[in-house]
């Protein structure tokens, strides 16, 4: 006959708690470890591409929100305000836009003005934006599209690969943060060339990407 011995089985003399305490330690153990064992879980796992997105929109655009690097991308996968502008890269073909707003900018966007250029050269493709009127400390989106601003706003968004992932270096994203004057500008570099094919940039609110406030087509 075996007997079972508590691990935590009180010392010689003194008197062990009521029943009820212990069942009700028991629990409060047991309820512990299962909260453990689900932080651990969600840290590990879960919808990882999902919070590395929604992790990446509230930094600001010179870490690149942990995108340095990646394969196909010159510098900062997704903006560096510091970086040499698309209009001043040496031996490149530059084309510029200036923004128009869209029926589908949000409330109190209605004084965007800005300009972007697309530079291709020996090392890829360069972009550059540079917008007044934002909101100030507002963190915006731009991304290269397949159509021009007259077609559906832009349409969907230029990839060098039709059936490749919808993040760089497949796509020619940028992000920035408006200063305190409601000012934004950044500039990105794809080792890749675009062609013809990305005729127009279009930005909105890094929250609300529905939400198009202005886009701009390319004079090729």
């Amino acid at each position: 006959m075996h007997h079972r011995t508590s691990a935590c089985a009180p010392a010689s003399g003194v008197p062990a708690p009521p029943r009820t305490v212990r069942r009700r330690a028991r629990l409060a153990a047991c309820a512990a470890l299962v909260t453990a064992m689900t932080a651990l879980a969600t840290g590990c796992g879960g919808d990882s591409a999902h919070h590395a997105s929604e992790g990446a929109a509230s930094s600001s655009s010179s870490s690149a929100h942990g995108m340095d690097g990646m394969d196909g991308m010159d510098g900062t996968a997704m903006g560096d305000p510091s970086a040499t502008p698309a209009y001043k890269i040496s031996g490149a073909s530059v084309v510029k836009g200036t923004f128009q707003m869209l029926d589908t900018r949000p409330p109190g966007m209605d004084n965007v003005k800005g300009t972007a250029w697309l530079a291709q050269g020996p090392k890829g493709t360069t972009v550059t934006v540079s917008l007044t009127g934002l909101k100030p400390g507002g963190v915006y989106m731009a991304h290269l599209h397949a159509q021009q601003c007259s077609a559906d706003n832009g349409g969907a968004h230029f990839q060098f690969d039709k059936a490749g992932p919808t993040t760089p270096p497949n796509e020619i994203h940028l992000m920035f943060t408006a200063d305190k004057s409601g000012m934004g500008m950044t500039t990105v570099n794809n080792t890749r060339k675009t062609g013809e094919d990305a005729v127009a940039i279009v930005i909105h609110p890094n929250e609300a990407q529905d939400n198009r406030i202005a886009c701009a087509d390319f004079a090729f």
